[in-house]
Parts: C-alpha cells; sequence; structure tokens
C-alpha cells in the first residue's frame, strides 16, 4: 500500500488528479494495475508542459528532395527564393533600386508558385499552403508594382497615383 502511494502522489504532483486507466476513467487506488496507471498519467499530463519538447511541422515541411542528397540540394526551393532576394538587395544596394526591387518581387511570386506545384518544397513552408501561397503572392505583386512606378522614367504609369502623390505630399 506504501508504494501505491507514494505512485498517486506523483502522478498528482506531476500535473494529474489522480490514477487514471488508459480509457480515462478512475482507477482506486485499491485496484490492480494503479501503481502502472499513475506512472503513465506522469508521463500523459492534461497540463501545458512547461518546457515545449517538440514543435507541429508545417503542412508542407518535409525534403524536397530524399535525405540521401546533401542538405543544401534538399532544400533547393528555400535557397533558390533567397538567392534571388539576395540579389535584388546587392542590385538596390549598387543604385539600381528598379532592377533591384523587381528581382526581389519576382522571388517572392517564384515562391508562390513553388508552394502551389511543388508537393514538398521544405523551409519554403511556413503555414498551411493557402496562406503561404497568398501571403507570398500578394507581396511579390506589390513589390513588382513599386519596382515598375519607380522615379525616374517609371514603366507603368498609374493615372491617379500622381495625384494622390501631390495631394498628401504638398
Amino acid at each position: 500500500m506504501p508504494a501505491e502511494r507514494d505512485a498517486e502522489h506523483a502522478g498528482r504532483a506531476a500535473g494529474g488528479g489522480g490514477a487514471a486507466a488508459a480509457n480515462g476513467t478512475p482507477v482506486t487506488s485499491g485496484a490492480p494495475g494503479a501503481v502502472a496507471a499513475s506512472a503513465d498519467e506522469a508521463r500523459r499530463s492534461r497540463r501545458f508542459p512547461s518546457v515545449t519538447r517538440d514543435t507541429a511541422r508545417p503542412e508542407g515541411s518535409g525534403r524536397a528532395v530524399p535525405g540521401a542528397v546533401s542538405t543544401p540540394a534538399r532544400q533547393w526551393p528555400m535557397l533558390s527564393v533567397l538567392v534571388a532576394t539576395a540579389a535584388g538587395l546587392l542590385a538596390t544596394a549598387l543604385g539600381h533600386p528598379k532592377i533591384g526591387c523587381l528581382a526581389i518581387g519576382v522571388a517572392l511570386i517564384a515562391a508562390s508558385v513553388l508552394r502551389r506545384v511543388l508537393p514538398s518544397v521544405g523551409m519554403l513552408a511556413v503555414r498551411s499552403r493557402f496562406t503561404d501561397m497568398i501571403t507570398y503572392g500578394l507581396l511579390g505583386v506589390a513589390i513588382t508594382l513599386l519596382a515598375l512606378v519607380i522615379e525616374p522614367k517609371p514603366l507603368l504609369e498609374i493615372p491617379f497615383l500622381e495625384s494622390a502623390v501631390r495631394f498628401t505630399v504638398r
């Protein structure tokens, strides 16, 4: 009996309210198997753990290529988007903002297309497939439009944009 009480006390200290069987029904301390049920409960508490041991993987978080290949090759969708974005940032830093913004916008649109087309995109998958596609796509289109209307000599003329800027800036 003292061993059963110690096990029940350990189960309560670990976050449980008492011993419980595998199906969730309470087990009395006099029933056989109470010690095992208390030990199971100590491991599977309903309380939120103070230290998180694992995270839920996103929908498309599998590797883009089987595990026998090196890590950079397995993450080629993410690396290709990062390389194109880095090239755009470098072009912007070197004094070519149109080309740089265009490269960044196209990289984000490509990320949206890759997320839609490929079943597994590695670390490019952050949220659900739909949310990733919408987020990458909208940001890519917005940055691409920004690149097309940058002065001087914009490649795209938006009639109401000039009057809106004059009205707000004055």
